[in-house]
């Protein structure tokens, strides 16, 4: 090789197979990996289509989280001629070198890298930074494509919940993890893992069901985190003092099977209901009105058989409603009964 590149590398093997990771700094990537369909036509290409709509979001949050952001390793290919030259006191650690004359495709990451550029437009400095790429062998369309499948069909995206519960950015969701874990009764009975409760699961609540329902409480509500925590610890206080099913499954008066199978309140759809009532206390009374006005959710019927749920949020054929239409009939049997 007359002409090459040179980058510090470790080589590892899988599936009998040697690959080398490497460190690149950021302002290189455009430089090495120009754009994969100058080389393969689209119905050959080896990976699915750049989404143009995924890149704002993902330069904003290296912008935005200079200090902390995180991204995952690049998969890429090289096709061409390339020879790895070891130390001589470790001989996975050294020198790969690749020819000028090769050519680099990104095989994971694509979106990855495109956010990088537009991040770079906007802020060169992130150019001394580094991302690690893995590197491996071309060898020929249908394993590059076999490998773009291989790397991406076993990814499992997290639950809104556990996002929810980590994310440390998101200040509603810092607020909302709080406040369930101030209610005895909603920790007790909050999953802050799943989206999706089974049948038999312990927990009748996800954290993500209150995080939306949260939403819809502070939409137009003007008010600072301090203010907004506040009134949410004491709107969704009341709520649970005053839900009677709720009370009499603490006072061991039913279980958690009658809960379930003869009332609608465990349903997230109620729950999203209740966040809609929440939004009318926001933006209309003081919160001794408030505690005052939700009194009377003593008085509501919550029973799959009552007659004020029927079609609203619940079919004929017995099956809950999960609709926004659905979640504001019940806001709207809630606030007749309560009296607002």
């Amino acid at each position: 090789m007359d002409f090459s590149y040179k980058f510090p590398a470790v080589k590892g093997k899988q599936a009998g197979k040697q690959y080398f990771i490497t460190m690149i700094p950021l302002r290189l990537i455009d430089r090495l990996f120009g754009n994969d369909e100058e080389y393969v036509p689209p119905e050959y290409r080896a990976q699915r289509r750049l989404n143009e709509s995924r890149i704002p979001a993902m330069r904003d949050y290296v912008l935005n989280n200079r200090d902390s952001y995180v991204f995952s390793a690049l998969a890429a290919s090289i096709d061409g001629e390339f020879m790895f030259s070891p130390e001589k006191e470790d001989h996975d650690i050294g020198i790969l070198e690749v020819s000028m004359d090769a050519r680099f495709m990104i095989i994971d990451g694509q979106h990855r890298k495109a956010a990088i550029h537009e991040a770079l437009v906007e802020d060169a400095s992130l150019g001394e930074e580094t991302i690690s790429v893995v590197m491996y062998a071309d060898e020929g369309l249908a394993h590059s494509q076999q490998m773009f499948t291989d790397l991406n069909k076993h990814a499992v995206k997290t639950s809104n919940s556990i996002a929810e519960l980590y994310d440390s950015r998101d200040s509603l969701a810092v607020i909302t993890r709080r406040v369930i874990n101030s209610i005895d009764f909603l920790n007790q009975y909050t999953d802050k893992e799943r989206d999706i409760l089974g049948k038999f699961s312990s927990n009748f609540f996800t954290l993500n069901a209150f995080y939306k329902a949260n939403k819809k409480i502070i939409s137009r509500y003007k008010a600072t985190d301090e203010e907004i925590e506040k009134f949410l610890a004491e709107y969704w206080s009341t709520v649970a003092d005053h839900i009677v099913p709720w009370q009499e499954l603490s006072n061991k008066a039913i279980t958690k099977v009658d809960l379930r199978e003869h009332y609608i309140v465990t349903q997230a759809i109620v729950i999203q209901g209740l966040g809609f009532l929440g939004n009318k206390f926001a933006l209309q009374f003081s919160l001794e009105d408030m505690k005052e006005k939700l009194q009377g959710l003593e008085n509501v019927d919550w029973s799959r058989t009552a007659n004020c749920w029927k079609k609203r949020v619940i079919r004929d054929n017995g099956k809950i409603i999960n609709s926004t239409e659905a979640a504001r009939c019940i806001c709207d049997v809630l606030t007749e009964v309560i009296g607002i």
